[in-house]
């Protein structure tokens, strides 16, 4: 029998190759297990480790009278893990069946199914770590199975945003987009204190990366955020939405924004627009375009047109440089202004003579430009400009425009003789509305107010919004004698009769603008508007509107359009608000006739 043969230099080989493979293993190990133990610990701690963000709620949008106009709705998706339940979680499953208002053999049989088939042939299944007991539930219901304290069962929280009033106040809300952003109105200008600060929970996952509820560790409950009490009251906003369908089906405008306030704080009651959009359908785009979400009382511009009229005339007395019974020949055509002959605008009448008061009730271009002649460029600019025009008015919304009004250097020829009848500017909606404010509030120009205070759960106020005075823009006698001026525009002799309410005095001023069309003024196309205030004597409300082409019969003026839009607002906020008519014995400024005609007095 032979001995097989081994080689000593071949064994050697073999002994330093086996021991150089153990030494190898040795030292990986060493290395996993002692060098570099702490960073591997970390790794693996952290594919186990799941931290959820808990989302905060957004705090609530409401009136000045506390009715909801956005919230947050809470929602919870019940489930159980299955792997986890024990004997004594199964005892409490009558009463899990009870709250959650489902069978008891649905529920028993959800968590007694501890695998699912993922193929076909049924050889495949996999482990069930969330069975869905219920879903959408209310926070009370997840707070009585949070409280049955059952480890194996817990809920999913979700956020959604909602608007209770459908369309109403759309503009002045803005929404929360499908990423949880907001987008425009109180929604985005108060975000940082509507969203609040999310909370996290820490827990543990399995290698599928399901969470295993069982292992929750920390977890931190998020600060919801807080709320915002607007100046918009639900039902004045409702009044104005209505007459604003109305118009819209009378005379199928392309715009309309109407805006109420209060003249002695700014506090805006309502303001809206058309065309409109629901913000719980914000993505409908084929039903809400784009367009739609545009704030035109903010963005959009018009020449105000005789609504205007009041800065110059209003100037002009502050100045000391006219009287209401001065006369002034509104029948010529042509004046001289610095050296120069300037033609003077048309009239829709021809007036061969009118009084300073008559120029603003019978609405006169050629009245009006007179006055502006006799202020000259840079006290008519800075007067337009100190009733808020070329500026913003501050309203806290976002997107608004500045509008424009040049600098007297950038005027033309025929500036100084069209400004004043509120041509060669543009305007927005609110910044007509705030230069009426001024007469209303006698003289002074306020900043619009939209937030009234924010507001934490309690009620408590963490932030009050006090009414803003921005200057002085004429005397308290001057802004009376102006107002005087506007009750007789809706006089019988007015351009406003239609704007008038029974047993109040109503002050206010129409404009009829004709739209640049192609480079142009159309005659088919207008912007009709009336803004004004009542009672006259004492100003409760400003109310503007303005309707951007509307169709009908003829010119669509602001006398036949918008001043019977202002009354029907007017006599729906009398009625609810319990505003009083002016008292009998009031009386305006007295309006004694000069004995000279200033008329001639137009520097040269």
């Amino acid at each position: 029998m032979s001995k097989a043969f081994v080689s000593s230099g071949r064994s050697s080989l073999i002994t330093l190759a086996v021991g150089f493979a153990f030494c190898v293993l040795l030292g990986r190990l060493f290395y996993l297990h002692v060098w570099n133990q702490e960073a591997l610990l970390e790794h693996v701690q952290g594919n186990r480790k799941m931290v959820n963000v808990v989302e905060a709620r957004r705090g609530n949008i409401v009136d000045t009278r506390g009715n909801l106009l956005a919230t947050t709705r809470t929602t919870y998706n019940i489930g159980a893990d299955p792997q986890a339940f024990s004997e004594a979680d199964r005892e409490k499953l009558p009463e899990l069946a009870r709250i959650l208002g489902k069978p008891l053999q649905e529920i028993e049989s959800k968590v007694r199914e501890k695998t699912r088939k993922v193929s076909e042939d049924g050889l495949e299944v996999r482990l069930i770590r969330w069975a869905v007991l219920a879903k959408d539930v209310d926070e009370a219901t997840h707070d009585a199975v949070k409280a049955l304290k059952l480890r194996a069962v817990y809920g999913n929280q979700s956020h959604s945003r909602a608007y209770p009033a459908a369309q109403l106040a759309s503009h002045v809300l803005g929404y929360v987009n499908k990423e949880e952003t907001p987008v425009t109105g109180i929604e985005r200008f108060f975000d940082y204190y509507l969203r609040g600060q999310d909370g996290w929970r820490e827990t543990e996952r399995d290698g599928k990366r399901h969470e295993l509820a069982q292992y929750r560790e920390r977890e931190v409950e998020p600060s919801d955020g807080l709320n915002v009490e607007l100046s918009i009251d639900q039902m004045v906003q409702h009044i104005v939405e209505a007459e604003i369908a109305h118009l819209a089906e009378e005379f199928d405008p392309k715009g309309i924004s109407i805006i109420v306030s209060q003249p002695a704080t700014g506090a805006v009651l309502a303001m809206a627009n058309y065309p409109t959009y629901d913000p719980n359908e914000f993505y409908n785009t084929e039903k809400y375009p784009i367009s739609h979400q545009r704030n035109r009382a903010l963005t959009d511009v018009f020449e105000p047109g005789s609504t205007f009229k009041i800065v110059p005339a209003a100037a002009a007395l502050n100045e000391g440089i006219v009287h209401p019974r001065d006369m002034f020949q509104t029948g010529v055509k042509r004046v001289s202004y610095k050296g120069r002959t300037l033609s003077l605008p048309d009239d829709h009448h021809t007036y061969e003579n009118l009084s300073m008061h008559d120029i603003v009730v019978k609405s006169s271009n050629r009245g009006a430009a007179h006055l502006g002649l006799m202020l000259g460029d840079q006290r008519l600019h800075d007067y337009a400009a100190s009733f808020g025009f070329g500026e913003k008015t501050g309203c806290d919304l976002g997107g608004e425009i500045s509008g424009t009004l040049h600098a007297p250097r950038n005027w033309d020829g025929l500036t100084i003789t069209r400004l004043p009848m509120g041509h060669a500017i543009s305007a927005t909606p609110m910044q007509v509305h705030s230069a009426m404010s001024v007469i209303a509030n006698g003289g002074v120009l306020m900043e619009p107010m939209l937030a009234k205070r924010v507001f934490d759960i309690s009620g408590n106020d963490v932030i009050r919004f006090n009414p803003k005075a921005k200057r002085r823009v004429i005397s308290t006698e001057v802004a009376k004698t102006v107002a005087s001026m506007l009750a007789d525009v809706v006089g019988v002799d007015g351009t406003a009769r239609r704007a008038s309410i029974d047993n109040y005095d109503v002050a206010g001023k129409t404009g009829t603008t004709q739209k640049i069309i192609n480079g142009s003024y159309s005659r088919q196309h207008h912007v009709a508007s009336f803004s004004g205030f009542f009672p006259a004597d004492n100003p409760a409300l400003v109310i503007t509107v303005v309707v951007d082409d509307p169709s009908s019969k003829g010119v669509g003026y602001g006398g036949s359009v918008a001043a019977p839009a202002f009354r029907n607002i007017a006599e729906a906020c009398i009625a609810y608000l319990g505003i009083r008519p002016a008292r009998s014995d009031a009386s305006f400024v007295n309006l004694q006739p000069s004995i000279y005609d200033r008329s001639s007095r137009i520097s040269n």
